[in-house]
């Protein structure tokens, strides 16, 4: 996720290039020397830093999971139970936004390529995703109180699926500004919450 400030590590260039390649071209379309040219080091000198493509794609898919969930605790702690419940949530909300606006490929990779990591890396992907699942619906809830539990997770999916769509939302002059994009998906989103709560879902 793109809070970082100071400059990136070679194996942070390495791991950004090689994201966009593989959402570029697919991962088979993509080849070592390739993500080494776009960071400018030989492609055997990848290996000082990875064990090869598959280790790559397992750190990018685990990680941005690992950074989703750390992220959301982090806002959680921050509030501290001082927060109105609907101020956590814009903060999630927010946090998710940045995500999907800054790291577009990863959602890409996330779709195309899940299914190519190690199975031990698939389940630790959904256990992280399950727990970041889980923070949001207990937030939601406060804010929707009477939004049944599997209604309320069934919002949080529908939401992530909004928020994640911005791969398909076009290049540069076909989007509004950053902010812009960032205050829409954010009406949209909560939007989409309350939509759930008024509809009185019934649980599964």
């Amino acid at each position: 996720m793109a809070t970082r400030t100071d400059a990136p590590t070679r194996r942070e260039q390495i791991l950004k290039e090689a994201a966009r390649l593989f959402a570029e071209r697919g991962f088979h379309g993509v080849g070592v020397d390739e993500i080494g040219a776009a960071v400018g080091i030989s492609g055997p000198g990848l290996y000082r830093h990875f064990a090869g493509k598959d280790a790559m794609l397992a750190e990018l898919l685990v990680g941005i999971s690992g950074q989703l969930l750390t992220g959301a605790k982090r806002r959680l702690a921050e509030a501290d139970g001082k927060a109105a419940p609907e101020a956590v949530l814009d903060s999630l909300i927010e946090g998710h936004i940045d995500f999907a606006l800054d790291d577009r490929p990863l959602i890409t990779l996330h779709d195309r390529e899940l299914d190519r990591l190690r199975d031990s890396d698939r389940k630790l992907v959904r256990q992280l995703q399950r727990q970041y699942v889980e923070l949001w619906v207990e937030v939601v809830r406060e804010v929707y109180p009477d939004l049944a539990e599997p209604a309320a997770r069934s919002a949080v999916h529908s939401v992530f699926g909004l928020l994640n769509s911005t791969p398909h939302l076009g290049r540069g002059g076909f989007l509004p500004g950053r902010g812009a994009t960032s205050e829409l998906l954010h009406r949209m989103a909560r939007g989409a919450f309350a939509a759930a709560s008024g509809a009185g879902l019934a649980p599964a």
